[in-house]
């Protein structure tokens, strides 16, 4: 189809706030898309393959700067300076291919075929000349595209689409599109898709009219599956009252989530945020081999650093780091080696085991692994009813510089990409949020040159706005190896800067961070309506998306709670 009929709908999307509106923009355009068509879904929602894929295409804002000078003869400045005015470098390439086209006649439409095409292409580039060859596809692109093609083509490049859309609003528009009872196909076709993580493989189905047929959607070891979350609870009385007794009581490890796959003697390793990590541990793939029996199977688990010498756990934020390595992983796995914690199984020998009760999945972990202490283990746990003996183990685990406990229950189900009312954590009563942060002002004296006030944001879920929340700038360390120190904060911070004004920059959502604060406050000051008094910075959260951090929804919640209390 022409990339220009995308693009009215791109406008279309982006021209409401109104979500209803969104799913029957949606809802209108999946009716008439041609099965031939299909993949255009994944460009609706900025990307070019399926989640899991792990393919990206490796375009940051210099070279999206150099396709843009390349194509319209604009000097890399201008560009520079325009892209400082408007903070959108999307918007910035429509200016000047509307000035480059007064002069130039294209004969040529892009189609969404050739925007694929080229846009795959790119995740496939590597090595010498890789950068020329990357801007020349790019350029390819741009050359022929309208001015507001051109907009579109620089965003999703960046992963920055700016239309408002979520899976769950094509999901929505699925259902809405072929089905009658559209609260029950929403449900099934939430559950393919976290089965699949693939949305034109689920709009396959939904041609088809037939909810059964969502049943059928088969797992795929050899892909990634959104983890199961769980929420929070302030006490193990609490967790007991929402669980019931007896109860599976596990340590809440201060580490990050790792699915282990394994299919045909292959085995992947992915992040919470489907991200392949497999050649960045090479020692679980050696740990999984040799201590774990099943030719296929898929893993819940943690990865924990500890300290060699001592054997003391070490904090996620120390580890963190190796989940980006790409170079010299020898060395840095003998440096900062991991222990894997087993929870939770998913898949066994071709069969799911989504639907059976969490004692029988916990009971075959323990049957299928071989622990092997700083190497991989069973998640340590009891199965109590016994609130004296929770909270001894919850000691336990604090004691061993764990986070806090989980608490499960043992009848249920996993339920991909949810976060469940069934598997509850504890940590202590430090308040705390996963936040963004979205501006920052350079320091003076000794921190000058540096980022060191930060701006904090939650996100309103349902418009996909990031509203702020206060500032932070305690936490941080002076030097780097005494922790995250400010000069580290600001070359993370400085590629994702759109607009900078003085002292005062603006940042692009994109990091999360958690923050520990003594209150909320209601604030006339920032966006959200609300400060957090006396923020603490505690840790970065590489390994959550931006979509998993706290909502103006949550912050409410937790005023109102706080007001009781």
């Amino acid at each position: 189809m022409l990339y220009k009929k995308l693009v009215e709908i791109y406008e279309s999307l982006g021209g409401t706030t109104k979500r209803l509106e969104k799913i029957d923009i949606l809802s209108n355009f999946l009716k008439i898309l041609k099965e031939s068509d299909e993949e255009v879904v994944f460009l609706l929602t900025g990307n070019i393959y399926s989640q899991g894929e792990g393919k990206k295409t490796g375009i940051n804002r210099q070279l999206a700067i150099k396709a843009i000078s390349k194509t319209t003869g604009t000097d890399t400045k201008e560009i520079i300076n325009e892209w400082k005015s408007v903070g959108d470098l999307g918007k910035v390439a429509e200016k000047f291919t509307k000035k480059k086209k007064q002069t130039t006649l294209s004969t040529y439409s892009l189609t969404t075929e050739k925007v694929l095409e080229n846009l795959r292409k790119l995740t496939e580039i590597e090595g010498k000349g890789s950068v020329d060859k990357k801007i020349s596809l790019i350029a390819e692109l741009l050359i022929f595209a309208e001015p507001i093609e051109s907009l579109y083509l620089i965003r999703t490049l960046l992963e920055d689409l700016r239309i408002g859309i979520q899976e769950n609003t094509i999901r929505d528009a699925i259902a809405n599109a072929f089905f009658e009872d559209k609260k029950e196909a929403s449900l099934k076709i939430q559950e393919a898709i976290n089965k699949s993580n693939n949305l034109v493989s689920v709009l396959k189905l939904a041609r088809k009219g037939d909810i059964r047929k969502f049943k059928d959607v088969p797992f795929n070891p050899e892909k990634p599956i959104k983890v199961m979350l769980a929420q929070k609870v302030k006490t193990i009385e609490e967790g007991f009252e929402a669980l019931g007794k007896p109860c599976a009581i596990e340590y809440k490890y201060d580490g990050f989530r790792l699915l282990i796959h394994k299919s045909n003697k292959k085995i992947t390793l992915y992040t919470r945020r489907l991200e392949n990590v497999t050649n960045q541990f090479p020692e679980v793939i050696e740990y999984v081999n040799k201590y774990i029996e099943g030719d296929s199977f898929i893993l819940d688990s943690e990865a924990v650093g500890f300290d060699k010498k001592t054997k003391e756990y070490m904090p996620f934020q120390k580890i963190s780091q190796r989940i980006k390595r790409k170079y010299e992983i020898g060395k840095i796995k003998d440096k900062l080696p991991v222990e894997i914690n087993v929870f939770d199984i998913i898949y066994y020998n071709g069969n799911s085991m989504l639907d059976e009760p969490f004692e029988k999945r916990t009971k075959l972990i323990k049957k299928l692994i071989k622990s092997f202490p700083y190497k991989i283990i069973c998640a340590k746990q009891i199965i109590t009813e016994n609130e004296k003996k929770a909270e001894e183990f919850y000691k336990k685990a604090l004691s061993e510089n764990q986070e806090g406990i989980m608490m499960k229950s043992l009848n249920a189900i996993y339920q991909p990409g949810s976060r469940v009312g069934h598997m509850l954590k504890i940590k202590p009563s430090e308040k705390d949020f996963d936040l963004t942060i979205t501006g920052a002002e350079y320091g003076t004296g000794k921190r000058s040159g540096w980022f060191s006030s930060f701006i904090l944001s939650c996100r309103n879920k349902k418009t996909d706005e990031y509203l702020e929340i206060g500032k932070v700038g305690t936490g941080f360390k002076e030097k780097s190896e005494l922790g995250i120190s400010f000069e580290e904060l600001t070359k993370l911070f400085k590629p994702y800067v759109i607009k900078e004004k003085e002292r005062v920059v603006k940042i692009k959502p994109k990091i999360v961070v958690s923050v520990t604060y003594q209150e909320i406050q209601k604030s006339p000051t920032y966006s959200s309506g609300f400060a957090l008094r006396f923020p603490r910075f505690t840790a970065l959260r590489n390994d959550k998306p931006i979509s998993e951090i706290a909502t103006i929804e949550e912050v409410k919640k937790e005023f109102e709670a706080q007001k009781r209390n």
